[in-house]
């Protein structure tokens, strides 16, 4: 029969799946043996075998790669965003010192004392809501960080359950996160093990 060739190749395949399952539970296994205690009991036998068949292809090492890669690069725009916005501030409390420095400069001697008493007033009081509005843009400043980094775990954690990744769904609860972020941990330290196998292997 001309089935009998293709018959064979297919417990073949997936005698090569169920020892690559085995080869990647048994990795996970090791793994776990450095999370802290309470985090091992939260892993479940099931919970590792359902990740290990989710890590066979390959698919999710590059879904989990291209994740940090967005993360990286979204962590380091809104640093230079906070960055920019700190050295504007500066930019302005300068140019004020640099107002002050240069008009005792050219003051003559005599109405010295009255130039720096007008201008410690203008340091106190429209100084002060100049610093109240840099004190404010910071605070919104880092509350859109806050909210970015939150939107950008929730981004990966529906990623990685659309990807079928046991373990990962959208939550806030801080177990729930820190579980996720030793998930996320696992997969990687295989990544760099060399446990991943592309398509063609399998």
């Amino acid at each position: 029969m001309d089935r009998s060739p293709g018959a064979l190749e297919e417990p073949a395949d997936g005698t090569r799946q169920q020892e690559r399952h085995y080869q990647l539970l048994s990795a996970l296994q090791s793994l776990v043996k450095e999370l802290p205690s309470s985090f091992q009991q939260r892993l479940s036998y099931t919970t590792l075998s359902d990740l290990a068949l989710a890590l066979l292809d390959g698919t999710v090492f590059e879904i989990v790669q291209g994740l940090l890669e967005i993360q990286h690069l979204t962590e380091k725009s809104l640093y230079n965003q906070r960055l920019r916005l700190q050295n504007d501030h500066r930019v302005l409390r300068q140019a004020l010192r640099q107002k002050h420095e240069e008009a005792q400069q050219t003051c003559r001697p005599h109405n010295l004392p009255v130039l720096q008493a007008a201008q410690q007033r203008e340091l106190e009081l429209p100084w002060q809501a100049v610093e109240h509005r840099i004190r404010e843009e910071q605070r919104t400043m880092d509350e859109k960080i806050v909210l970015e980094l939150d939107r950008k775990v929730a981004d990966q954690q529906s990623t990685l359950e659309k990807a079928g990744v046991a373990g990962f769904y959208v939550t806030t609860n801080p177990q729930e996160l820190t579980l996720q972020m030793n998930l996320l941990e696992l997969i990687r330290k295989l990544q760099q093990r060399g446990c991943q196998v592309g398509k063609a292997a399998l």
